[in-house]
């Protein structure tokens, strides 16, 4: 583990390290200047489309700085490592005092040396703090979020999440002003996206965000000409919905519950931070019990009725859980604590004629 001096010292390198800050005379004037704020891997995939596009030789704009997220300490060896839009910046050639990563945003040394950037643009995509006025008020031409919601649904920190969790059948991504109150911004555009029953989280967040940059790409020209600011739209406040942050309390199963609810929770929370559930296994040689937690990876729900109590069964390749009102939920994939992912029928072999109930 980094001490807490090697941790500013990096933090420093990869934000505020040279006080310096371009002068607005040393960018080509005709350019518009635009800044990304983003943190995760999605985030990284805007930036790395954005900056393609800015390198074209009929580009109207550039990049001029990145926002991020501070170094985080990441994987088994417990590396101080930058976020992976800060990565992406520097492996791109950005320098490195032009990639910030204050803690917040209202920091009054990082408001500062932004202002200096004389930024006209902000685009957010999942930045991942909240964005105050005296931040708001520096862009001349406000800031853009790419936000993987129909909204005024599903605002706030877990709308993907949260809509798979709802078991909805049509998401979207829109793009949209942003105003201090939470995701309420005027909608500049959006696009729709219909469901199946089996995409997790990761895979539309990926999705969404790719649809979210296009939409970008394709309105840049009237977000920086003032345009979208007269076609945007005010959204619906008597339609809006909250998508609060997920929490790892959150990940249990309550078998009491129907089984479509269940699959929804577990493409919902597929990831981070995982479903898990309680399991007794029975051993009838030896008497003997045991409890045990085991992550639900991937599931169906089944098409057949549930009538065996809480006993957990194998069939056709499934582990099938009963679950509320007659209902059963079909497990395909699992892992045990420390161990790989395997799918059900490993994981029903191994218990070599032990039965497994469920634990509410």
């Amino acid at each position: 583990m980094l001490s807490s001096s090697s941790m500013m010292m990096l933090r420093r390198f990869c934000c505020l390290s040279a006080a310096a800050v371009p002068p607005s005379g040393s960018v080509n004037s005709q350019k518009k200047r635009l800044v990304f704020m983003g943190s995760p891997q999605v985030s990284a995939s805007v930036l790395d489309t954005l900056l393609n596009a800015s390198a074209a030789p009929d580009s109207f704009f550039e990049i001029a700085a990145i926002v991020t997220q501070p170094p985080s300490v990441r994987d088994r060896g417990r590396k101080l490592m930058p976020s992976p839009v800060a990565q992406l910046a520097l492996d791109r050639g950005l320098p490195s005092e032009l990639i910030f990563t204050p803690l917040k945003a209202s920091e009054e040394a990082f408001l500062s040396r932004f202002s200096l950037l004389e930024p006209e643009l902000c685009i957010t995509a999942a930045y991942g703090n909240i964005l105050p006025i005296k931040f708001l008020n520096i862009p001349t031409m406000g800031t853009v979020n790419i936000h993987p919601s129909l909204l005024p649904l599903h605002r706030g920190a877990a709308p993907v999440q949260r809509a798979l969790q709802d078991g909805v059948r049509e998401t979207g991504v829109s793009l949209a002003y942003t105003v201090r109150k939470l995701d309420a911004g005027p909608v500049i555009s959006f696009e729709k996206m219909e469901l199946d029953d089996h995409i997790k989280a990761p895979e539309l967040l990926e999705l969404l965000f790719a649809k979210g940059c296009s939409l970008l790409i394709r309105e840049l020209p009237s977000i920086l000409d003032g345009s979208a600011k007269e076609k945007a739209v005010s959204q619906d406040e008597s339609k809006a919905t909250l998508a609060p942050k997920l929490t790892p309390e959150e990940s249990w199963l309550s078998f009491d519950q129907e089984a479509i609810t269940l699959h929804n929770k577990v493409r919902a929370f597929a990831g981070w931070p995982g479903t898990r559930a309680k399991v007794s296994i029975f051993d009838p040689v030896s008497s003997k019990q045991i409890e045990i937690d085991i992550k639900i990876i991937t599931t169906r729900v089944s098409s057949s009725r549930n009538s065996r109590g809480n006993e957990i069964l194998f069939v056709e390749g499934a582990l099938v859980f009963p679950c509320a009102h007659g209902t059963a939920l079909e497990v395909l994939e699992v892992q045990l604590p420390g161990k790989k992912v395997v799918g059900a029928a490993a994981f029903w072999n191994g218990l070599r004629g032990q039965k497994i109930t469920t634990l509410h």
